[in-house]
């Protein structure tokens, strides 16, 4: 068996209703994924399931998602060893470790585009860094400005399908995925 981590790109389901987590995991399990569980209540997903193509993967989970719950949402799937290489190559470890939650990265459906780095940078403020790593997209957010015009400036038009989650997640998913290896 194999780890995976799910990372949702929505859980809005429309007008005032939200994914609850217990039946996120329920449909994983009617899916035959074994030992499902989330971390907080946005949409991260960790199971165990046999060796599979990724991409396979992904279009199980999002038509099993539309098919649970009237909504297509975006699922990125990553393998256990990608997840744990993807924490390992954070590029602002010092700023994770000062503001974890300042600090995010878009995992990417595919590596980003080559000008990704460029194009966001002219959205960054002085303090907000930018930066490509194995295809996804680092972000340090500014400390200064209560918004981010580059949190924005990533969205799928731009980047392509992604999702973000702060260096806390990152870290929290990296930490249950490790101790399933």
């Amino acid at each position: 068996m194999q780890t995976y981590v799910a990372l949702l790109y929505s859980i809005t389901l429309g007008e005032g209703r939200r994914l609850v987590m217990a039946d996120l995991k329920a449909m994983a399990e009617g899916l035959g994924l074994k030992n499902p569980r989330t971390l907080v209540a946005t949409g991260n997903l960790v199971f165990e399931a046999g060796a599979t193509d990724i991409d396979k993967l992904e279009q199980r989970l999002e038509t099993a998602f539309e098919k649970s719950f009237g909504r297509h949402v975006d699922i990125i799937v990553r393998a256990a060893e990608e997840w744990l290489k993807l924490a390992a190559g954070n590029p602002f470890p010092v700023d994770s470790a000062e503001a974890g939650d300042q600090v995010a990265v878009r995992v990417m459906r595919n590596p980003a585009p080559a000008d990704a780095v460029a194009t966001l940078q002219a959205y960054a403020a002085e303090d907000e860094k930018v930066f490509s790593a194995g295809g996804d997209i680092w972000v340090v957010f500014s400390r200064e400005r209560p918004s981010s015009r580059l949190l924005a400036a990533m969205n799928h038009k731009r980047m392509g399908i992604g999702t973000s989650r702060n260096w806390n997640t990152v870290r929290k998913l990296a930490d249950m995925v490790g101790s399933r290896q």
